[in-house]
């Protein structure tokens, strides 16, 4: 969240409640559900950390005075570089694997219970992203044909709305769902060795 805020005030400086639409804007559906105290939150964090400084701006009669909160040179380095990392954000997969160990060794929980209750999770954040999707407005064919332009022509993948977003959650929860069943494999013949052992 932190890096995706310095990101939207390195195109210019913003209230809180403005980078709050924004933020929603680009997240379509799956940013419906974002608290405005947590944009607030994590620009005191920010200014804390010297990555954004704030300014008070006198209010209107209607409105009262409010915050403008712009980056400072070391945020827009972090932004830099935030834009430059290759990674990709994984699951914490090794935190759910010790969890089923742990209750496997101290007898806590079933695991292939606690592969369930994460599959249903997941099943029901598959079932959601799946009714965003069909709610997103469908693209355009492009009316131009021809040789490719260079340059910017136009909105270009962020401006056809959160399906590319929404795709990439839909594949990444359907591997994490494999994942499970493999892990309900293997803990479903480690229960299986148990009780014939």
């Amino acid at each position: 969240m932190q890096d995706a805020v310095l990101a939207m005030l390195a195109k210019e400086p913003s209230h809180g409640y403005e980078l709050h639409a924004r933020l929603r804007r680009s997240l379509g559906p799956l940013g419906e559900s974002m608290n405005r105290g947590q944009i607030y939150v994590t620009l005191a964090r920010l200014e804390r950390a010297g990555l954004v400084t704030s300014e008070r701006e006198d209010g209107l009669p209607e409105r009262p005075e409010r915050k403008v909160h712009a980056l400072t040179p070391a945020g827009q380095q972090r932004v830099t570089a935030w834009l430059a990392e290759v990674g990709w954000p994984k699951p914490d997969l090794a935190e759910f694997h010790l969890k089923l160990a742990a209750a496997a060794a101290g007898r806590l929980a079933d695991p292939v219970e606690l592969i369930a209750a994460q599959r249903r999770e997941l099943l029901r954040r598959l079932r959601e992203a799946q009714q965003a999707a069909l709610a997103e407005p469908a693209e355009p064919e492009p009316a131009v044909t021809g040789p490719p332009r260079t340059g910017h022509s136009g909105a270009g993948p962020a401006g056809r709305g959160a399906g590319l977003l929404l795709e990439g959650v839909m594949l990444r929860l359907r591997a994490d769902l494999r994942w499970l069943d493999a892990c309900e494999r293997a803990w479903s013949r480690a229960d299986d060795e148990i009780e014939g052992g």
